[in-house]
Parts: structure tokens; sequence; C-alpha cells
């Protein structure tokens, strides 16, 4: 279980969330009753995997580790850090994890990311997978705002970085998996025209080799990077765990009927 190494890309100043990211990082604002961070750092340990780390950046880096420590809470022993300067991508960010990757292959997961399912079963099928990259398809209706799949049956040609007239509604959710070539892809990219090295171009450069996989995603996902998609994810947070404590009530109550019914015919 310890052949993947998982890494969190946390940095940005979270612009689109001004001025709730003024005085803290965009990946420390709460989503229902914890912190962002909580949601891909659970995420990646319930999938099995325990060595992590941690990408920040921006003015408020040192609260993450004010926060989560060494990931006692999450039943880690030890979280790695590292620090992006400026806001140069994603693809720059993941670059700074190569001291950490040493040869093994990663998850990878954006900070504001949130799914409603494990994702064990996408983490098992990449362990099997000999090389290349993999990536979690979801249909959506707003494919504009994401990267775009082309998909061809069990393959995808390429992904297109929120197009205007996207070619599919299979849009790119934020959690990547890669063997350890994506940092000499990364060594090779430019700027977009936003300045930055873009994890879309990573992607499509596993898609020409024919080394991009795919698994599609059962349940919702959603981002928090902006003011519409912070508050839905908070009222899908909100809805699943008032619907799990209702289960777990139901559950308990059954128990005890069961229980006492026993007793009755003893």
């Amino acid at each position: 279980m310890n052949d993947l190494k998982g890494v969190i890309l946390a940095g940005g100043l979270g612009k689109r969330l001004w001025p709730l990211t003024k005085i803290t990082n965009k990946h420390l604002l709460p989503i229902y009753d914890k912190p962002m961070i909580y949601y891909p750092l659970s995420l990646l340990v319930e999938a099995g995997i325990k060595d992590i780390l941690i990408v920040t950046g921006g003015n408020h880096a040192g609260e993450f580790l004010r926060l989560l420590g060494n990931g006692q809470a999450f039943g880690l022993k030890h979280i790695n850090y590292t620090y992006q300067e400026g806001e140069g991508g994603i693809a720059e960010a993941l670059g700074l994890a190569r001291h950490f990757a040493t040869g093994k292959k990663l998850a990878v997961v954006l900070g504001d990311n949130i799914f409603e399912h494990s994702v064990r079963p996408m983490i098992e099928s990449f362990r099997r997978q000999r090389k290349g990259a993999r990536v979690l398809l979801k249909k959506v209706n707003d494919a504009h705002r994401f990267g775009v799949a082309d998909v061809r049956g069990k393959r995808i040609l390429s992904i297109e970085e929120k197009p205007l007239k996207p070619k599919s509604n299979w849009a790119v959710t934020g959690i990547y998996l890669y063997d350890s070539a994506v940092f000499d892809i990364i060594q090779t990219l430019k700027p977009s025209s936003r300045g930055e090295l873009e994890i879309t171009d990573v992607n499509n450069a596993y898609a020409r080799k024919g080394q991009l996989e795919f698994d599609t995603l059962d349940g919702w996902w959603t981002d928090s990077g902006t003011f519409d998609s912070l508050l839905k994810a908070n009222q899908l947070v909100a809805r699943q765990a008032k619907y799990e404590a209702r289960s777990r009530k139901h559950e308990a109550g059954s128990m005890r009927q069961e229980a006492g019914s026993m007793r009755h015919e003893a």
C-alpha cells in the first residue's frame, strides 16, 4: 500500500473568493463543519495513502501547520509541506513534489475539490496500471468551466481547458494519478496565456503517448473556488452529513428494537 504517494495542491491566492481570502488561505475556509483541506486529506487517507505532501503558498502557509500538524487526527505519523512562490499554475506546484516522489507513483488532488464517494477503486486500478496517467471524469452540465475530455471508446484523445464550445460534457475532476515520468513532462512545459504551467498540458502529453486512462465518477463532485461553488460544496456536504446522521440513528434504533425482541423471546 506504500507504493503510492499523495500530493495535495493547496497554493494560490484565492482571488475569486476575496475578501474571504484576505486573511486566510482558501483551502482553510469552512465546508460545513470542517476546513476545506480536511476533505482531500481524508480522501487520500481513506484510499490507503499515508505518505502525503501539501503544496501551499501565499501569505498564510503557516496556518496549515498550525491546523494539521503532523496529521495525527487523520491517523498519520507525518505530513510533508512545501511552498510555491507566486502563482505559476497547478503543474508548477506539482513540480515541487519531485524531491518527495523519489520515483514513486503519485495521487494528486486539488485542495478545493470535494468528492461524495471514496476514490479507492480508481487508486486500485492505477496500482495495476503499468505506466502512464489516469484521470477521473464526471458528466456535467457546465463543462465550459473545466477541462473537457474528448473521449473515444476507452481512450482520451485530448483535453481542452475551459472551452467555449465543449466537445463533450465529460469534465476532468481534480484528482490525477501519474507515474514518475510526470516531472520530466513538467520540465518541457511552457507557460500558457495565463502565464501558468497548466495541468491540462501535462494530461495531454500523456494522451499523445496513448498513456492517459480514465475512470468515471459516481456520486457528486464539486470544486470550491468561487462563491457559487463554495456555497454548493457546503450544501452538498451538509446534506450528506445529515443523511448519514439519520441513517446512523435509524440503524441504532433498529438494533435496540432487535435486542428488545430477543430479550422478549428469551
